[in-house]
């Protein structure tokens, strides 16, 4: 019978160790180059890509915003008085001049307070006629006094000098002159008295003719208050334009200041755009403006910035110094782009989707035979609405991919098809 040995025995060991050994080996070099195999490269449909070529240029630098047609003059009607709606005369969409009746209000009160005021006046003015009479009868009664007191001096005054004379003669006697001196002197006195009382009854009746005088232009303010009140219960439009709103109806009882109708020109008519807080920080006074209306293009300036921001946003209007086209009317959407500036000899490609100004992005940079594309970082420049300039990564001639590539940011390359 056959005896194993046992140098065959530990061979086949040895050779089933080393075929373990080479085994495991094996594996892990094939897991090793697994893992670091990159993975395939996604196919992309290439009519499904919006591109675009990088070039260099001379491009403006735009900001745009929507917003609407607004008329540059606004006139809010209010109330000028409180009253009953009674007429409404005109409708909305009418055109209206200033002096044009938009209402008539009724206010019984107004009317009777305007009565009263009138029959005030007029008795004010009887009492400063009659007054004027009485102070002119009292002044001619003072003048004649005095006139009668500068009568008795004079004669005095004669009879003293004759008698002076005569005593000098010693044809009167010194009582008689002295008496006769002693009249004149008296007389001249009342002459003095009475001249004061003249003057003083002249200052008198100025100052009360005065006093009445101020009464009756103080009445006849409060009339012309109360008939400027009248005047208001017919509520005019105020300027030449077009009716465009009416906030009370036939009967409605309406308070001071409340706001009735609004009337605009909307012959003079401006635009408001929102744009984005971020974008408006480079806007001036007096920057071009191009204002689409969907029926055409109009050209503006900017002229007013708000300084406040509202959601995110800030209005800024612009004028219209172009012919309106038919149909444009106030609250008309429209689209408008501000040139900010001119970018000379720039590097500059169109937006990419989501690409910001002074930002770094990734961009896919197609292949000389447009088989596929790699992504690449570029750093961006000052932006416009539909270019923005490319500061560093790409060259004069590359193409990239302008579209949404957000799904691939992992991938360094696709294939395009």
């Amino acid at each position: 019978m056959d005896i194993p040995r046992k140098s065959a025995a530990k061979k086949r060991r040895v050779k089933r160790i080393i075929y373990s050994l080479v085994a495991v080996i094996a594996v892990a070099v094939i897991t090793v180059g697994v893992s670091k195999l990159q993975p395939a490269a996604q196919t992309v449909e290439g009519e499904t890509l919006w591109k675009g070529t990088v070039a260099r240029g001379t491009i403006p630098r735009n900001v745009r915003g929507l917003g609407t047609l607004v008329p540059e003059e606004i006139r809010y009607v209010p109330a000028i008085t409180p009253g009953r709606v009674e007429k409404r005369l005109v409708q909305p969409g009418a055109h209206v001049q200033a002096d044009t009746i938009l209402f008539e209000l009724a206010d019984p009160a107004i009317e009777q307070a305007f009565v009263d005021a009138e029959t005030l006046l007029r008795g004010a003015a009887a009492n400063l006629t009659t007054l004027k009479v009485q102070l002119d009868k009292t002044i001619l009664d003072q003048e004649a006094t005095l006139a009668q007191a500068s009568s008795d001096y004079n004669k005095a005054k004669m009879t003293y000098e004759v008698n002076d004379s005569l005593g000098k003669r010693g044809l009167k006697s010194t009582l008689e002159v002295e008496l006769s001196r002693i009249a004149a002197e008296d007389a001249n006195n009342r002459v003095k008295l009475e001249t004061k009382r003249l003057a003083a009854s002249r200052d008198e009746a100025k100052a009360r003719l005065a006093a009445e005088d101020e009464k009756v232009r103080q009445l006849k303010d409060g009339v012309q208050l109360k008939r400027t009140q009248m005047a208001a219960l017919k509520v005019r439009a105020g300027i030449d334009g077009e009716l465009q709103t009416i906030s009370v109806q036939v009967g409605q009882q309406v308070t001071l200041g409340q706001e009735l109708a609004r009337v605009a020109n909307p012959k003079k008519l401006k635009a408001e755009l929102k744009i984005a807080e971020t974008q408006a920080k480079d806007i001036l006074l007096g920057q071009t403006v191009s204002i689409d209306t969907r029926m055409g293009l109009i050209p503006g300036k900017v002229i007013r910035i708000d300084p406040s921001v509202q959601n995110g946003t800030r209005t800024v209007d612009a004028s219209l110094e172009g012919e309106l086209p038919k149909g444009a009317v106030p609250d008309m959407s429209v689209d408008g782009t501000i040139e900010l500036e001119k970018l000379e000899n720039i590097l500059y490609v169109n937006r990419p989707v989501r690409a910001q100004e002074h930002a770094t992005v990734g961009l896919f940079k197609v292949d000389p035979d447009g088989a596929g594309a790699s992504q690449i970082q570029v750093k961006l420049g000052r932006g416009s609405v539909t270019t923005i300039e490319i500061l560093e990564g790409l060259r004069e001639g590359d193409v990239v991919i302008l579209s949404d590539t957000s799904q691939w940011d992992s991938a360094n390359r696709i294939r395009i098809n």
